[in-house]
Order: C-alpha cells, then sequence, then structure tokens
C-alpha cells in the first residue's frame, strides 16, 4: 500500500511540472514567431506632419517633390525609399490624448470633437396600445344644488289636430227629496219640543231621520222645504223651521173659534251635514196643533233644486 501511495504522488508531481511548461511556452509562443518589436518612437501620421517653411515675404517655400521632403535609405535590393518618421498615438485599451493628435513638435490641426450626451427619445405612439372595450357604468353621483331658472324660450308651432278621444262616463246627478207625515195632535208641553213625523212619504237614499224628525244634508245646494199644520180651535198655533240651530221662518196662527190649514215655505242653501227640522215654540198661551189617528193634517217636504257643483 505504501508503494501504490508513493508512485501516484511522484505521477501527480511529474504532471505538474508538464503543465507549468506547457503554459509558459503558448505565453512566449508570440514573441518567438514575431521577433523583438522595436523600441524606437512610431512615426507621426501624415495629417500631423510639420507645416511648410514661409520665407520673409510670406510666400510658402516648397521642398521639391513629396518624397524629397523626407530622408532615404537604401533597401536590400539597392533601391531607396523615403523614410516618414511614426509617433505613438495610442495603443489598445488606452484613450486618445484629449487634445486630438497634437504633440510638442506639431502643433494641433484637428481639435477634439466636442462630448455630447446621448438622450434616448421613446415615441409614445408605437406604445400606444388598442383601444379597449367600454368598461360598466359606475355609481350616480349625489344631486347637485337646483340652478336658477332660465329665460322662457319662444313659443312653438302649433301642432296638428288629435283625434276623438272616448266617450267620457256620463255626468253624476244629484238627487234628494223627502215627504213626511203626522197623524197625531200635538200638545207643547215644554219650552221647546221637537216636532217628530210618524209617516213615511217619500225619503229618498234616507236623507230624513225618522227617529230624530231631521233632515240631513249629504248633497250641498239649494233646497226648497214646505210645512202644511192645521190649526186648533181657542188654541195658538206657533211652529219654527229650523236651519241647523237658528230659526228660519215661522208659523203662526192666533187663536180662533175655527181651525183653518196654515203653511209655509222657504228655499235655503245647506251645506254639507247641515239640519232642516221643526219645532214648536210654547208661548204665553197653549200652542198646539190638530191630527188625528185616520187623517194626516201635518205634512214636511223637501227636495234639492241645484247642486253645488253646478252653480
Amino acid at each position: 500500500m505504501d508503494r501504490e501511495a508513493g508512485a501516484s504522488g511522484q505521477m501527480r508531481v511529474k504532471m505538474a511540472a508538464m503543465c507549468v511548461w506547457t503554459a509558459a511556452l503558448l505565453l512566449m509562443l508570440p514573441l518567438l514567431l514575431l521577433g523583438p518589436r522595436p523600441t524606437g518612437a512610431f512615426r507621426a501620421p501624415f495629417d500631423q506632419r510639420p507645416p511648410p517653411e514661409q520665407n520673409g515675404q510670406g510666400r510658402t517655400e516648397t521642398r521639391g517633390r513629396p518624397e524629397d521632403r523626407y530622408p532615404r535609405e537604401e533597401s536590400p535590393d539597392g533601391r531607396q525609399r523615403s523614410v516618414r518618421e511614426c509617433r505613438r498615438c495610442c495603443d489598445p485599451g488606452e484613450d486618445p490624448p484629449a487634445a486630438g493628435y497634437a504633440s510638442p513638435i506639431y502643433p494641433q490641426l484637428h481639435p477634439a470633437p466636442p462630448q455630447y450626451q446621448v438622450v434616448p427619445q421613446i415615441n409614445i405612439t408605437i406604445l400606444k396600445g388598442e383601444k379597449g372595450d367600454h368598461g360598466e357604468r359606475g355609481n350616480s353621483g349625489k344631486l347637485g344644488r337646483a340652478g336658477t331658472t332660465g329665460p322662457q324660450g319662444s313659443s312653438g308651432y302649433k301642432g296638428a289636430k288629435g283625434s276623438v278621444g272616448l266617450p267620457g262616463e256620463p255626468c253624476k246627478t244629484h238627487y234628494a227629496a223627502f215627504s213626511v207625515g203626522r197623524k197625531k195632535a200635538l200638545h207643547s208641553s215644554d219650552y221647546y219640543q221637537t216636532l217628530v213625523f210618524d209617516t213615511e212619504l217619500v225619503n229618498l237614499y234616507g236623507h230624513f231621520n225618522m227617529f230624530t224628525g231631521k233632515f240631513y244634508c249629504y248633497a250641498p245646494g239649494v233646497y226648497y222645504f214646505s210645512l202644511n199644520v192645521h190649526t186648533w180651535n181657542q188654541k195658538e198655533t206657533y211652529v219654527h223651521v229650523m236651519h241647523n240651530e237658528r230659526e228660519a221662518v215661522i208659523l203662526y196662527a192666533q187663536p180662533s173659534d175655527r181651525s183653518v190649514m196654515q203653511s209655509q215655505s222657504l228655499m235655503l242653501a245647506l251645506e254639507l251635514h247641515d239640519q232642516v227640522w221643526v219645532r214648536l215654540f210654547k208661548g204665553e198661551r197653549e200652542n198646539a196643533i190638530f191630527s188625528d189617528d185616520f187623517d194626516t193634517y201635518i205634512t214636511f217636504n223637501g227636495h234639492l233644486i241645484k247642486p253645488k257643483s253646478e252653480l
């Protein structure tokens, strides 16, 4: 085992040495192929050659042919060629001089171009996408304050005559009428006494209440009323036709040896729920009206002449 470990270690050392020698040869190969690099200065470009000399009169003196301006040397084949001095400009990886191609010997012919900062510009029309679909309608906002009323506009043109409409409902006709009587005589034992009737001749829609002896107005308008009574011998007849609690008219007959028929009539403008009724009034003497159980001597009538809606 120790021998095998020692042999493998020597092999690794030999391989490492060979890698080092191979790398060294690769680095020296360009120098061996290209030869030594001249250490002299590079020739200046043609554009940076010195300007021609001027004589005392301001004229430029020429030096003959262009090839006579530079020194000559013989080539190995015996021919002469002009030698132009080259000067170093810049090597790869180095920035050019800030003063262009200027040097201490040659003046600056072309100044360095100004440095500009490139600002990228984006064309918005290229980035604009296609028109999208309409979105959903949003919620309604709060109502604003009401504005002032504007001026009245001009009158429009008169429209065409319309067609005949459907026939309307028939007009409502209001009716009210009653006629009642009494077959019993009545003597006034109280100061005031309501005259109640016991015979119903006509009572349209039941507007006259037989229990209270009063007519109730349910169709406002103008009414006609009449009262007929039979007086009693040697007795006074004193009767009022009442409108609500007010005496409208009076029916009166003085005491006499014979009885007679006495009547009173009037017209009243009634409102809704007004009342019309008859009462006996007790005077200084006995007040009475005559009747019997067989015939009707006392009647009270009333009917609507014209409703209030037609007045």
